[in-house]
C-alpha cells in the first residue's frame, strides 16, 4: 500500500526527495519555488525532486516526462496541480484506475488502483526540456521502480518514456529488435517481460490542440488494463 512507509517504493521516494545529482535543477526548482506564479502566489512550493506515486502492487507502470514547473513541483506529487495531470487522472478515473478524476494536492484523497505513475527526470527542467546527462542522472530511480514493480504493461506518455523504458531494458541486457523501435502513439512492443504501450504525452500541446483527446487515452488505458487482465490469464 502507498502508506506503508517501510515498502522499497516508499523508502525509494524519500531518496528521490533528497537527491542533488543535478545542482542546476535543483537550483531552478528552488527559483521557481521562490518567485511562484501568480496564481499560486499564496501557496508554499515543494520546490524538490518528485517521487513517483500510485499503487505500490501496480501491474501497470506509466512513465512521464518531468514534473511541470507549475504543477508537480508545486505540489509534490506526479501530475498534480496542472492541465495535463487533469487530462490523465480522469482518464484513469473513467477506466476505473483511479478513486476520483481529479488531483490538486498531496492531501486531496487520490488513490490509484493497479498504477504508479513516474517519469524520467524528478526535477521540473527550464523549457520542460531535460538534457541527455540529466536523464541519465536520474535512471537509477527509474530502474529502481520497475524493478520492485516488474509490471507486465508500460504505458509511455511520449518518445522521451519510450526511450527512457528501451534504455532501461537495455541496461537489463534486453536487446531491441532492429531498427530501434520508433515511439508511436497506440504502438506496442513486449520485451524483457514488459509490454511497452505508446501513447501521446498528456500536455497541453497535445490535448488543447486534438492531438490526444480523451477517447484516444481511454483506448490506451483500457488496453493495457486488457493486456494486464490477459497475462495474468
Amino acid at each position: 500500500m502507498t502508506g506503508d512507509r517501510r515498502h522499497p517504493l516508499a523508502v525509494l521516494a524519500s531518496e528521490v526527495v533528497e537527491c542533488d545529482a543535478c545542482p542546476e535543477l535543483r537550483s531552478y526548482c528552488a527559483e521557481v519555488a521562490r518567485t511562484r506564479r501568480r496564481a499560486f502566489a499564496d501557496q508554499t512550493y515543494w520546490g524538490r525532486p518528485v517521487p513517483g506515486f500510485g499503487d505500490f502492487d501496480a501491474a501497470i507502470l506509466v512513465v512521464g516526462l518531468a514534473p511541470a514547473a507549475h504543477g508537480a513541483n508545486r505540489t509534490g506529487r506526479m501530475f498534480t496541480g496542472d492541465r495535463s495531470g487533469d487530462f490523465l487522472y480522469a482518464a484513469l478515473h473513467r477506466c476505473g484506475l483511479a478513486n476520483q478524476p481529479t488531483a490538486t494536492s498531496r492531501a486531496d484523497g487520490l488513490e490509484l488502483r493497479g498504477v504508479y505513475i513516474t517519469a524520467p527526470l524528478r526535477c521540473a527542467p527550464p523549457q520542460n526540456r531535460p538534457t541527455t546527462r540529466q536523464l541519465a542522472r536520474c535512471a537509477r530511480f527509474l530502474d529502481a521502480e520497475f524493478d520492485h514493480l516488474t509490471p507486465p504493461v508500460t504505458v509511455c506518455l511520449g518518445g522521451i518514456a519510450w526511450n527512457a523504458m528501451l534504455a532501461l531494458l537495455k541496461r537489463r541486457g534486453v536487446a531491441w529488435p532492429r531498427p530501434k523501435p520508433k515511439f508511436a502513439h497506440g504502438c506496442e512492443l513486449t520485451l524483457g517481460g514488459t509490454t511497452l504501450l505508446g501513447c501521446y504525452h498528456v500536455s497541453q500541446q497535445n490535448t488543447f490542440t486534438g492531438r490526444l483527446t480523451p477517447p484516444m487515452l481511454d483506448a490506451v488505458l483500457t488496453r493495457a488494463g486488457e493486456m494486464v487482465a490477459s497475462k495474468r490469464g
